[in-house]
């Protein structure tokens, strides 16, 4: 029942190996799906942001305005500090919540918790293994402009605004290079499922035992 943390900088290629992953059986459990899951309008967490930083955070139906509250902490980090003293208590709960219910649903699953902040929040967790998707900035900077049609200046925001790779890749226990093409990619993350699959394999034979 390994509990993987798989996580990377923004366009590094984190969400092609979470999926290829799921297709060979993990249970991804994604950080992003929580955070929206966990401000949802009535409940606390999104009644704490427009306590904290007003009711411009909110839309007319009540739901968090998200352009609002990325534009009211961008580039601000004692306002990001106060979002994350808000959202993550409750996200951690909730993941370890669905980490339970994919284990009590199969105590021999193999679960990948898809999470972008794991350096600025949840390096500290029992992980028996952490994946770090890489790729050097400029590969990523490309993807923004060309993929996801940032202008230069905004891809250089979005990357200037995360932890840096040498403090991602201090918490790798796996790397998986994104640089190359997509079935380079796949090539690695297959590796790591038949890694997976065999420590799996190995631990059933000899009982149970210790996480990482």
């Amino acid at each position: 029942m390994p509990l993987l943390a798989l996580t990377g900088g923004i366009a590094s290629g984190k969400s092609t190996i979470a999926r290829r992953l799921a297709h060979h059986g993990a249970d991804v459990v994604d950080a992003d799906a929580i955070v929206r899951d966990v401000q949802q309008p009535g409940g606390p967490v999104l009644a704490a942001i427009a306590a904290e930083f007003g009711d411009g955070m909110l839309r007319d139906d009540g739901s968090l305005d998200r352009a609002a509250l990325a534009g009211a902490v961008f580039g601000d980090a004692d306002a990001v500090a106060r979002v994350n003293r808000i959202v993550h208590p409750a996200v951690r709960v909730e993941s370890a919540r669905r980490f339970a219910e994919a284990f009590a649903a199969d105590p021999a699953a193999v679960v990948v918790y898809d999470v972008p902040l794991l350096a600025e929040a949840r390096a500290a967790d029992p992980w028996d293994l952490v994946v770090v998707a890489q790729a050097p900035a400029d590969v990523r900077r490309r993807r923004l402009v060309e993929l996801r049609g940032m202008s230069e200046a905004e891809a250089d925001a979005r990357l200037s605004a995360q932890v840096s790779d040498d403090q991602r890749l201090r918490l790798a226990d796996v790397v998986i290079d994104t640089t190359g093409t997509l079935d380079e990619t796949l090539a690695q993350v297959d590796d790591l499922w038949t890694r997976l699959a065999d420590h799996i394999s190995a631990r059933g034979s000899r009982g149970p035992e210790g996480g990482r």
